[in-house]
C-alpha cells in the first residue's frame, strides 16, 4: 500500500489498489499549478483514502484538481465523468515501486527541456 501527504502533513492519503497509468503531464495547467511536470498514477476512487480538508478547484469543465489549503501542495486530479482519481507521485512517502509509462500533453511542454528517455509520448 502506498501512502503520502502534502508538504505540511495536513492532508494524508493511502492507496489501497494497484496504481495504473503512471505518467508525467506536460499540459499548461499542470505546469502552472505544479511549477513543472506533474507525475501521477490513478486508481478507482474507492481505492484512495484521503484524510484532511482538500481544496477542490474546478480547473476546467471536464476536471477538478485537489490541493492542500494550508501549504498549497497539488495532490489530486479527477475528471468529472470518470470514477478514477490521480494522485501525485511526488507526494508519496518512500519508494513507489512504479515505472513511468508515458508522457502526456507533450505538445504543450515547456521549450526549456527535452524528452530523451525513450518513454512513449502522447500529444
Amino acid at each position: 500500500m502506498l501512502q503520502g501527504s502534502c508538504l505540511c502533513g495536513e492532508i494524508r492519503f493511502r492507496v489501497h489498489g494497484a496504481p495504473q497509468g503512471v505518467s508525467m503531464c506536460h499540459c499548461g495547467q499542470c505546469r502552472k499549478q505544479s511549477g513543472g511536470i506533474w507525475s501521477s498514477a490513478f486508481v478507482p476512487e474507492e481505492d484512495l483514502e484521503i484524510e484532511g480538508d482538500v481544496n477542490w478547484f474546478e480547473a476546467s469543465v471536464t476536471a477538478k484538481r485537489g490541493s492542500c489549503r494550508r501549504c498549497g501542495s497539488y495532490l489530486f486530479w479527477t475528471a468529472h465523468d470518470e470514477d478514477t482519481i490521480s494522485f501525485a507521485l511526488g507526494a508519496v512517502d518512500g519508494p513507489t515501486g512504479l515505472s513511468l509509462e508515458k508522457h502526456i500533453f507533450v505538445k504543450d511542454k515547456g521549450d526549456y527541456y527535452a524528452l530523451r528517455d525513450g518513454v512513449e509520448q502522447r500529444d
